[in-house]
């Protein structure tokens, strides 16, 4: 078995002053069960080591009740919009940078490592890291917690199956993995100096296990439970994700209430008239996730409320709403039978973009992830901002497709001149 790779362990060696920095609980009994459940179908191999965001309008609900459809999108059109100057103390509020966890050190010798989420995955990727160290291995692990030949997908496909959610997260997690192993072994010393790590979405357990917090094996048990089960919710509500690119007066979460009503008038019970921001990724550009009838009335009236373009995501589901809420509790499950550690290097959360500093919170957190938005630009907002006359970090993006170097450009322009990409 692959009980540690040797980046686990060079980082072990280089992070140990950061570990200082954080509050580490001791575990429960119950904290060091491995997964035994059936839905795990193998043993788990563990090591031994003891903000909810208001409507446009206050009183959207009452506005909803009382108007027609109609009137709500003549109200958006005439809405004015006050422009204000933000005072002293609202700019020093919004500076996300003093959430941040950084060394001592100029921050140009310091590495940023990105891991990609789920609609990156292309048929032929692995080919480029199957050589690097351990990369074998690894594939050979994941065939047996699997219980299918992982690599033999990413290389020959078919797209449709690698496209679907319960192998495009394997993938995804195992690839981007390689990909730090071949950075490694380049020799350049750009993981052992990593001062921050993040990934998006099912990128945020690459990280995790990049970081220390949990053996290669059991984030892919993870991996596996949280795809699986996010794949059986998906299926009980028709239902998509858009990415909408808007204007800076756009009335985005007004536009979801009224598509939330749009589905409640159409018939479609409460509880899965969903219809809410799922993604943060840059400024005036978003993704919404929600009900099918949500997102079709969002397309169709999109220029109502300010919507300049929209592109429809390659997913069955509405991912990071509350109809992933069946896949929520398994992994919540699967989280408390799971070894974990406090990570040897900052580890941002997608839930709320802060560090991960104890355990309990990583338990919590990795599964509200999945119902809650991700806070992407927040996060890059968190590692990046700094002093203009500062450098930024190296960067790297490890794993399949260039989207989050996309998005870096869109959000610190600086910080993307010096960062890379390591093809899988």
């Amino acid at each position: 078995m692959l009980k540690h790779f040797s980046y686990s362990y060079l980082l072990r060696q280089k992070c140990r002053s950061l570990t200082s920095m954080v509050n580490k609980r001791h575990l429960s009994v119950e904290d060091k069960l491995s997964i035994t459940d059936e839905d795990i179908n193998t043993k788990s191999t563990v090591r031994q080591n003891t903000p909810q965001y208001e409507s446009t309008f206050e009183s959207i609900n009452k506005v909803l009740a009382n108007k027609s459809l109609s009137h709500l999108l003549k109200d958006a059109n005439n809405e004015q919009i006050v422009d204000y100057k933000e005072s002293t103390q609202e700019m020093v509020r919004r500076d996300q940078s003093r959430l941040a966890l950084r060394p001592k050190t100029a921050p140009e010798d310091t590495t940023v490592i990105l891991f990609p989420g789920q609609g990156s995955q292309f048929v032929g990727m692995g080919y480029n890291v199957i050589e690097s160290s351990n990369v074998k291995q690894m594939f050979s692990i994941a065939k047996q917690i699997l219980g299918y030949d992982l690599l033999d997908l990413c290389l020959n496909g078919p797209i449709e199956t690698l496209n679907k959610t319960q192998y495009c997260q394997p993938a995804i997690y195992v690839t981007s993995l390689a990909a730090v192993e071949c950075l490694r072994q380049r020799g350049t010393g750009d993981v052992e100096a990593c001062v921050a790590t993040a990934g998006f979405s099912v990128g945020e357990l690459s990280a995790l296990v990049f970081a220390g917090a949990m053996s290669f094996e059991d984030g892919l048990r993870l991996v596996k439970i949280r795809a699986e089960s996010m794949q059986y919710a998906s299926e009980l509500v028709p239902s998509a994700m858009i990415t909408v690119f808007f204007n800076a007066d756009a009335r985005i979460s007004f536009a979801c209430n009224a598509a939330r009503e749009w589905c409640v008038r159409k018939g479609i019970e409460e509880k899965d008239a969903i219809c809410n921001i799922a993604n943060y990724l840059f400024p005036h550009c978003k993704v919404i996730a929600g009900h099918e009838e949500a997102i079709n009335f969002l397309e169709m009236n999109a220029k109502d409320f300010g919507i300049k373009r929209s592109k429809r995501l390659p997913v069955s589901g509405a991912f990071h709403t509350k109809l992933m809420e069946p896949a929520r509790k398994v992994m919540a499950e699967a989280l408390r039978k799971i070894h974990l550690e406090v990570p040897l290097i900052p580890v941002h959360s997608n839930f709320d973009a802060k560090i991960y500093k104890d355990v309990v919170s990583m338990r919590k957190k990795l599964a509200k992830q999945i119902v809650s938005p991700v806070h992407w630009e927040q996060i890059l907002h968190i590692v990046y901002d700094r002093p203009k006359d500062m450098k930024c970090p190296k960067t790297f993006e490890c794993g399949p497709g260039k989207s989050l170097l996309s998005t870096l450009s869109m959000v610190h322009a600086v910080a993307r001149r010096s960062a890379h990409h390591i093809s899988v």
